[in-house]
């Protein structure tokens, strides 16, 4: 049996700890009490707010609004106008997508998180296990991606890699703290013992990868660490890095939403492969698979 603290039922139910409490002391809500603690069983709680016997003054929609918070991505957008979801983006990185999602903001969240200990775990389902409020996450692969740098067209510096990037006086644009590219670069700068002080940095940072290509265009960057699809869409030369699992991150109750189901039946079919070849840069094969659910 699955359950829940007080404080994960709170976030579960979107309640208010007070509230929840209020709930219980009149005894109308399901829950036990073991060694002076407040359990609810969460098949429990489910039932109960499916029932529609009750529904508490403060309790928040279930449902959040029809949104794909965190990383800009050009194959999911196009996936979000094909199936017929209903389904909008809102692009600010994969942190401010997670936390759009804790506080109900968005339906789900594009992920793509890198960190120093990735060999132990894939880095986007570690940063789901270990965000206490997203006890009860889906996570469905969306694809591979391909990130390398992104140079201007014929790489008129000669860089190669992130060292010559460090050597030289190469311009470098960066994204926003919390974007998957900006930890992936903090996680290649930790390897060469460098810090982001090191670069010569364009500022502000680029707020999605295609933000970042446009500044390698016009000439005020150099290079920039985004996908290949982004590289190939401004026209701009790429140096491949390495492949990263880009997924959806959702609450249960979500997933099962038709919205979703129709997003993610779209992502199982052939013209999804067929772009993603098109766009270049990606690898489909897992796309639709239930990667971790909690």
């Amino acid at each position: 049996m699955d359950l829940l603290t007080t404080s994960e039922a709170a976030d579960y139910l979107r309640l208010g700890e007070r509230k929840l409490y209020e709930l219980v002391a009149a005894d109308a809500i399901p829950c036990s009490k073991v060694t002076g603690k407040w359990l609810f069983p969460r098949h429990e709680l489910d039932r109960w707010v499916l029932s529609g016997l009750a529904q508490p003054a403060g309790m928040v929609p279930a449902n959040p609004p029809p949104i794909i918070g965190g990383s800009q991505d050009d194959l999911l957008e196009w996936c979000l106008r094909r199936s017929g979801s209903g389904l909008a983006s809102l692009n600010e990185g994969s942190e401010n997508g997670i936390a759009r999602l804790l506080r109900g903001e968005v339906a789900a969240a594009a992920i793509h998180f890198h960190s120093a200990q990735e060999d132990e775990e894939p880095a986007n389902l570690a940063a789901v296990r270990a965000t206490p409020r997203l006890h009860d996450a889906v996570v469905v692969a969306i694809a591979r991606r391909e990130q390398g740098l992104l140079l201007a067209p014929g790489n008129p510096k000669g860089l190669r890699s992130l060292a010559d990037v460090l050597a030289g006086d190469a311009r470098m644009a960066v994204r926003q703290k919390g974007a998957g590219a900006q930890m992936l670069l903090e996680v290649l700068l930790a390897r060469a013992r460098a810090v982001l002080s090191d670069l010569n940095r364009l500022d502000p940072p680029c707020l999605t990868g295609p933000d970042l290509a446009a500044a390698i265009r016009a000439g005020t960057a150099d290079c920039g660490i985004a996908t290949r699809s982004a590289a190939r869409a401004s026209g701009l030369d790429f140096v491949p890095l390495l492949w990263e699992n880009f997924d959806l991150v959702m609450r249960q109750r979500t997933y099962f939403q038709p919205p979703m189901q129709a997003l993610i039946r779209f992502l199982a079919q052939g013209e999804l492969t067929a772009r993603a070849e098109e766009l270049t840069g990606y690898d489909t094969t897992p796309a639709g698979l239930i990667r971790f659910s909690s």
